[in-house]
C-alpha cells in the first residue's frame, strides 16, 4: 500500500514539475531526477517595461522555415517543449485548444522543442492535436535568441509576443489554460 502512495505521489509530482536541468532556475528546488519544480509563476509587462522585439527563426519538425519575425503585427504564443516532459505533456492539450480558439482573433501559435527530433515531435503533436509548427532546437539557437526571456533549461516555457514582437508575458512551468486564456486575450485587446 505505502508503495502504491510513493506511485502516485510521484506521478502527481511529475505532473506538476518543471523539466529544467538542475540549477536553471536557482529560486526552484531540483529533486534527485533533475527535475525543477516549475510553479507557474507567470509575469506580465506593461508595454512600457517590455523589452526589444524577440527574433526567433528555425526550421519546422515538417521541415518549413519558421520566422516569427513574419507574424510581427499579430500576437504570438511561443511554447518550449519536448516529449518527455512531464508537464509538456500535460498543458499540450489546453495549448491545441487555445491555439483553434484563438485562431480567428489571428493569433499564432508556435513550439519550440529543445531534445527531440522530427519524427518524434509529430509523434507528439498527433498525440496531442497540436496544428502549429514546432522549431526543432536541439542545438539551442532559438532558446539563445531569447536570452534574458527564458532560462535555457526552463522547459515548459510560454511566453505571449505582442504585436510588435515584444513579450508580454511569461509562465514558467506548466501554463494554466485559464491564466494564458487571459494572457492572450489582454494582448489581442492592445491597441495595434
Amino acid at each position: 500500500m505505502t508503495g502504491a502512495l510513493a506511485a502516485a505521489a510521484a506521478a502527481v509530482l511529475l505532473g506538476v514539475a518543471g523539466c529544467a536541468g538542475e540549477g536553471a532556475l536557482p529560486d526552484r528546488a531540483a529533486d534527485d531526477r533533475g527535475y525543477v519544480s516549475g510553479d507557474g509563476s507567470t509575469v506580465e509587462l506593461a508595454p512600457q517595461q517590455r523589452g526589444e522585439p524577440v527574433a526567433v527563426t528555425g526550421v519546422s519538425a515538417e521541415g518549413d522555415r519558421v520566422d516569427l519575425g513574419d507574424w510581427r503585427g499579430e500576437v504570438v504564443v511561443l511554447n518550449v517543449w519536448y516529449n518527455t516532459c512531464p508537464p509538456c505533456r500535460v498543458e499540450a492539450p489546453d495549448l491545441a485548444a487555445l491555439a483553434a480558439e484563438t485562431a480567428a482573433d489571428g493569433v499564432r501559435f508556435v513550439g519550440i522543442n529543445t531534445r527531440d527530433d522530427p519524427a518524434t515531435a509529430q509523434a507528439f503533436q498527433r498525440t496531442f492535436g497540436i496544428t502549429y509548427p514546432s522549431i526543432m532546437d536541439s542545438s539551442g539557437e532559438a532558446v539563445l535568441a531569447l536570452r534574458g526571456e527564458v532560462a535555457p533549461q526552463a522547459v515548459p516555457t510560454t511566453l505571449v509576443i505582442d504585436r510588435e514582437g515584444r513579450v508580454a508575458a511569461r509562465i514558467l512551468g506548466t501554463a494554466d489554460a485559464g491564466t494564458l486564456r487571459t494572457l492572450v486575450a489582454d494582448a489581442v485587446e492592445e491597441p495595434a
